[in-house]
């Protein structure tokens, strides 16, 4: 029996407001069998979700469709409608010719499509401002009335800068920093609501509050503000429909009325002063007084540029209770969260109107225990509160966000207790998708870090670090972590949102910005621009996303193309500014025990991987003529690379760990070589008493060629390293997410430059992917993208006794976990329905395998199996295995 689970449409579940023209339907085929595969397929879309055929309110029938796509399978029906909502379902059919019954009914709903559907008029606050700092926080409201029974009602917002909206005193939705960060001048997010339930018949109030965030805000490092324009505003539409079927539409326009109120300053970088003295009681409720609020401006700002979000909003995801309240050596009254994290405190607090109390937030504590702020730079990251003395108050804040493991407070009236705050986290919406445990507690804490580095840092873009004056898109970055972020959260839609605007920042001569959106003005250094080309193509394998693929392709294309101009006929990047292997080892000392290297050699080798991943989309995209273009490319990169940086007797570039792992990775170095190449990066790793000496660019595919090229072990002793630099280094000295640099803190206890010591920068937790993909050995492969083939290939060593891992793909549920006792080697595996397997079963003999009890040629579901050296590989259906065996 087969049956139909998890619809989701453009990633999401039922969403509302999308504005995607032929959307995308994908669901999950469930079943207790093995070796379920679907054949044929049928889509229903209709107006009305009761599926009433005979009514005429059928939008498109695919029919029975021979197909086994299950995923992204694109709504092919007349041209979709604003606003409206539309109802789906779906059935399908196996390979035994099964037919299940129709699924639970999904939707999805459409905003506004075009320009001109945005009746509303941008407003702005007509108050007094000297935006050369921060300023009060500009309250804009209106009344209106609505003519009868509201059946359903919707929100259609945006801004210049951040908002917040009230209807009838309670606040809409459950996002927060709307409408997100993006490239403003070329992209702006809108955001749709559901208000049905807020409204009355009769007179209703809206209200709407305004915030810097990254609009006009501090950002950079360089001090600036109002980057990308100097005046807040809003776009505000509601379309009300009534019972009768009727509508009516609400708009910002010159109606409405501004002020200022209780929030004084609100920043991104540092932090919010309140003063809840000056609260505008029921300013979002009808009969209010605002007979000395100002009008407002209106003007033509742009309406082309607005889009509904591709990605997921930033919301409030969980909270933390302190753990320890503790007065450090200098007298300040310092709470512990337990853990880094981003967000906000919430803060419960009972005292006499005009107190004060200031909340302030660091990442560690120094060397004597005292609250430690120094490596925030020019980001306060302070919060004041002044009480309005009306009994318990708690107070959150607007329009800002801080990195923080502890909070110092002062100023509390009375003596705060564990219960005076809680950590508020925040990110980006994503749905946690993976797994990882094993054996080792210093490698399950690693993995808590990179998780929590993730969650830290993937606050709408995927900044660098969440707590200093910098917080920005850093491309080098997203680029290497981008995989191991699609192993631990769904970040399809986050990063096509982000994506889109790496595009639109792109110059006209294909180069890329350091960062996205882009402030600071940078450009194309290799590792860092390539995130044009290696992230499209991660996402494509990892969910199979064509369309996105197709989407970046000319950007893809146009950075190939930036590259190959300013290496002309030598096929050499030997020109521009690049930042390297960024913050590999360097003690500093004199006698050359650091490892830079060449960064004409790293940005060639980019140069060839990025023509190569150009090649591989081309091919993905029938792009005929770009095959053979690119192809050509690619070779002539490799023999000049070869011709420049490898010398007859093997050595390959400056000699650094960096430069074997990036040439054996990027398949840079003709066979023959490779071998020698390996051992030599080897060598390195042993002489510094297994110590890895990589930075940004190499660290992310050590270990990936360590156990690629016949060194597993090495691997692992690199992953187990427990001194500096390692992974499990700062694990040891108390990190709860991943650092920016090996030594933050150093073997003495000092920390490194304060210029430059973000202790949550999530790039080195890039070492995910591999504990994975090589620990628990679970891999999409490019031939069948979005684990539509999935491979199982762990590779236990270490010391590791167990090990387990587990990814919801965009098929189902990928699991691998395995256990080693005594000789006996047994692996539990899930295989989604829909999809095949290949488990490759390390160190067995064949015939002394036994899957749940029985030999191998007696087993459902298995249809290929043979023995490879050392290794049995099996070929299977979907489902669920079980392997035991004694190891050889």
């Amino acid at each position: 029996m087969i049956s139909i689970k998890n619809l989701t449409c453009e990633y999401k579940v039922n969403p509302i407001g999308i504005d995607v023209a032929k959307p995308r339907l994908s669901w999950q085929i469930s079943s207790d069998e093995r070796n379920v595969f679907q054949c044929a397929y049928q889509v229903k879309v209709m107006e009305d979700k009761n599926f009433q055929e005979s009514e005429g309110d059928l939008i498109w029938d695919s029919d029975k469709v021979d197909s086994d796509q299950s995923i992204h399978v694109e709504y092919n029906g007349p041209e979709l409608q604003k606003c409206k909502r539309y109802y789906w379902k779906v059935k399908v059919w196996d390979e035994k010719e099964n037919e299940s019954e129709w699924s639970e009914t999904a939707f999805w709903e459409m905003g506004l499509l075009e320009p001109d559907d945005w009746q509303a008029i941008w407003i702005h606050p007509n108050i007094a401002e000297d935006t050369s700092k921060s300023q009060p926080c500009p309250m804009l409201r209106n009344e209106f009335t609505l003519a009868g029974k509201v059946k359903q009602a919707r929100v259609y917002a945006t801004s210049l800068g951040l908002y917040e909206i009230e209807i009838n005193g309670t606040r809409v939705g459950d996002q927060v920093l709307t409408p997100g960060w993006t490239s403003y001048k070329n992209h702006l997010q809108y955001q749709t609501y559901n208000v049905t339930s807020l409204l009355n018949s009769g007179e209703n109030a809206v209200g709407v509050i305004l915030g810097d965030g990254w609009y006009r805000g501090y950002i950079g490092f360089r001090d600036q503000r109002n980057f990308y324009g100097d005046k807040l505003g809003l776009l505000f539409q509601m379309l009300v429909v009534y019972e009768d079927g009727k509508t009516q539409i609400i708009t910002s326009n010159k109606g409405w009325k501004s002020s200022t109120g209780p929030i004084l300053a609100s920043d991104i970088y540092n932090g919010e002063i309140y003063d809840a003295r000056l609260e505008k009681d029921g300013w979002s409720q009808i009969d209010y007084d605002d007979s000395d609020w100002m009008e407002v401006e209106t003007s033509e700002h742009s309406k082309e540029i607005i889009t509904a979000p591709a990605g997921p909003p930033v919301r409030k995801i969980e909270e933390i209770k302190p753990v320890e309240k503790m007065q450090t050596p200098a007298g300040e009254t310092v709470f512990d969260m337990g853990q880094n994290m981003v967000g906000w405190v919430r803060l419960k607090v009972n005292g006499e109107a005009g107190t004060k109390v200031i909340l302030k937030h660091a990442e560690v504590l120094d060397q004597e225990g005292n609250f430690y702020t120094t490596n925030l730079r020019r980001a306060a990251q302070t919060i004041e509160y002044t009480l309005k003395g009306e009994g318990e108050e708690i107070f959150e804040p607007h329009f800002t966000f801080q990195g923080f493991r502890y909070v110092s407070v002062e100023g509390f009236p009375g003596e705060p207790d564990i219960d005076s705050i809680k950590g508020v986290v925040i990110h980006s919406d994503m749905t946690p998708t993976g797994e990882f445990e094993c054996s080792h507690p210093l490698i399950n804490q690693l993995q808590h870090n990179i998780v929590w580095g993730q969650k830290g840092n993937f606050v709408d873009v995927p900044t660098d670090c969440p707590q200093r004056d910098e917080r920005l898109g850093w491309t080098g970055d997203a680029q290497v972590f981008v995989k191991t972020a699609t192993f631990n959260m769904d970040v399809a839609g986050f990063f096509t949102k982000w994506l889109r605007d790496l595009a639109y920042d792109q110059s006209d001569d294909g180069g890329v910005p350091h960062i996205i959106p882009d402030v600071l003005g940078g450009a194309n250094s290799a590792a860092w621009a390539d995130a044009s080309t290696i992230i499209p193509w991660t996402i494509y394998v990892q969910y199979g996303d064509k369309r996105l693929l197709e989407e970046q392709y000319p950007s893809m294309k146009a950075w190939v193309g930036y590259v190959q101009n300013q290496a002309g006929e030598t096929h050499l990047w030997t020109s521009g500014g690049h930042f390297g292997d960024w913050l590999s080892y360097n003690p500093g000392d004199s006698g050359g025990s650091g490892a830079i290297t060449d960064k004409d050699f790293i940005a060639t080798a980019f140069y060839a991987y990025s023509t190569y991943l150009v090649l591989q989309a081309a091919k993905v995209l029938d792009k005929e003529g770009d095959v053979d273009k690119y192809s050509d490319l690619l070779k002539n990169i490799k023999s000049a690379f070869i011709d420049e940086f490898v010398t007859p007797n093997g050595r390959v570039g400056s000699n650094t760990q960096t430069a074997y792992v990036l040439a054996l990775m990027f398949d840079l170095l003709p066979p023959n070589m490779r071998k020698q190449a390996a051992e030599r990066l080897v060598a390195d790793v042993q002489k510094r008493g297994n110590h890895l000496t990589t930075g940004f660019v190499g660290t992310p595919y050590l270990c990936h060629v360590l156990s690629s090229f016949g060194h597993l072990d090495v691997a692992y002793d690199l992953l187990n390293q427990e001194t500096y630099p390692s992974w499990l280094y700062p694990v040891k000295k108390g990190a709860t997410t991943i650092w920016e640099r090996w030594d933050g803190i150093k073997p003495d206890g000092s920390f490194q430059d304060a210029g430059m010591n973000s202790f949550n920068h999530y790039a080195y937790g890039a070492i995910g992917e591999w504990l994975y993909g090589v620990v628990a050995g679970i891999k999409a492969v490019p031939e069948a993208p979005g684990f539509k083939h999935v491979l199982i290939q762990p590779q236990p060593g270490g010391g590791l006794s167990q090990a387990r891992a587990s990814m919801k793909t965009v098929y189902g549920e990928v699991s691998s976990e395995w256990n080693l006792d005594n000789g006996k080697f047994n692996i539990s595996i899930v295989v989604p329905h829909n999809t095949t397997g290949t488990i490759r079963l390390p160190r067995a003999i064949m015939r002394k395998v036994k899957e749940s009890g029985k030999s191998l040629s007696n087993v459902e579901g298995i249809y290929g199996i043979r023995q490879a050296d050392n290794s049995v590989i099996i070929d299977l259906g979907s489902g669920e295995y079980n392997f035991v065996y004694e190891i050889a």
